[in-house]
């Protein structure tokens, strides 16, 4: 049997990536283990993906039965797990309609193209400007990285898409002097991710849902990252009393299986008519069939009690080490997506706070060059949150 290295990356793939030194090649709940045996505990889920943690056993126990049962049939069929998972969450949402792809960037691509399309049916051509937010992120795709307010991204491809305006994050006088009749949709994540852990404000929110009605715009809420219970509620729209007229999900819609959606009501959505727009894998039964069980789940108000019981736990002892280590200038974030903005001495150091992290068995994530970020597993063991704590605060102390 051939045995790959992490030098295999650097010989066969584009380098577009710069992974860990380690390879994982096992994982069970919140611990993963490389190729030499090592264990490690996972503070990251796949960047918020792997919300109930590697492998559980009862989205195997999914997959394996649908595995055996339908893979694929493509968007001229429907199928029962893509009907039954679209029920779901027109049930447990503010949702009337449903589309299904397989990534975020997908979702929000999709998201922003009806936004422009029933912008065209009902007010006519003019009506196309996007407003966004600096540092916002939303995705890879042309559209969506000019959408996002980081130029890092979205320069050097050549000509970008028209019409799109950056403004200042949770400054609501910016966002009213760009607003006009010619403003199609705003594009939001309520709590930041790629740029640091930085949440909006309730009343940024709340204020931002007025002017749309205002100025007859849609309001678009990417919860990529912050959905399926990430913060604390199944999705963050939720803990913030605003109702958006589109939603997107992502990551940890199937635990890692890839799939997207996009939620909207009845009245948006006939903007998307037949032709308008489509994916080949969207809709997937292998993917809908476990995201069907991860909403059931995640739903569960028990389920998103105990997360916000470990989100105070891990913030409590991030702060309690802090106090010791005077790494932190502050910790911040919602349920367990949480960033811990490093003091200016170790500014730009994230990505090698994480690389030494992996040294004592542990996997954190960055959120810019200047802040850790914490996603476990929603449902982490008590056993796996402390020994991965220990672990945190043993790097540190090496420092």
């Amino acid at each position: 049997m051939t045995q790959y290295s992490r030098a295999t990356f650097d010989q066969v793939l584009i380098q577009n990536y710069s992974p860990a030194d380690f390879i994982p090649v096992r994982g069970k709940g919140s611990t993963v283990w490389d190729q030499r045996g090592k264990d490690y505990i996972d503070f990251t889920s796949g960047i918020a993906v792997n919300a109930l943690g590697h492998c559980p056993d009862e989205l195997v126990e999914v997959l394996k039965r649908q595995g055996e049962t339908l893979w694929h049939s493509s968007n001229w069929f429907t199928n029962e797990p893509v009907l039954e998972l679209g029920s779901k969450l027109v049930e447990k949402t503010f949702a009337e309609r449903v589309m299904f792809a397989n990534s975020g960037a997908e979702a929000n691509e999709a998201a922003l193209k009806l936004a422009r399309r029933y912008a065209v049916d009902h007010f006519g051509y003019q009506k196309s400007k996007i407003i966004s937010f600096k540092q916002s992120f939303h995705g890879r795709t042309l559209f969506t990285v000019s959408v996002g307010g980081q130029p890092k991204y979205s320069d050097g491809f050549g000509p970008k898409p028209a019409d799109i305006v950056h403004v200042p994050f949770n400054d609501l006088d910016a966002v009213k002097a760009v607003i006009d009749d010619h403003t199609c949709a705003i594009i939001v994540e309520p709590i930041q991710g790629e740029s640091g852990v930085q949440p909006a404000t309730q009343a940024f929110l709340q204020s931002l849902r007025e002017l749309c009605d205002q100025y007859q715009a849609l309001l678009i809420f990417d919860e990529v990252q912050t959905g399926l219970g990430r913060t604390g509620a199944f999705f963050a729209y939720m803990q913030y009393g605003v109702i958006p007229d589109i939603l997107t999900s992502a990551k940890a819609l199937a635990n890692g299986f890839p799939i997207s959606a996009m939620l909207t009501s009845d009245k948006i959505s006939k903007s998307f008519a037949p032709g308008v727009h489509g994916t080949t894998f969207g809709g997937n039964p292998l993917a809908c069939a476990v995201a069907a069980k991860v909403v059931d789940i995640i739903s569960e108000p028990h389920f998103l009690q105990q997360v916000r019981h470990r989100s105070q736990q891990l913030v409590q002892a991030l702060e309690a080490i802090n106090q010791k280590a005077k790494l932190f200038t502050v910790v911040r974030g919602s349920g367990l997506l949480i960033g811990a903005e490093l003091v200016e001495k170790y500014h730009g150091k994230a990505a090698e706070l994480c690389k030494k992290a992996n040294e004592f068995g542990l996997m954190i994530l960055v959120a810019g060059p200047n802040v850790l970020r914490f996603a476990p597993a929603l449902n982490i063991s008590d056993a796996e949150f402390t020994l991965g704590m220990q672990r945190f605060e043993q790097m540190i102390a090496a420092l």
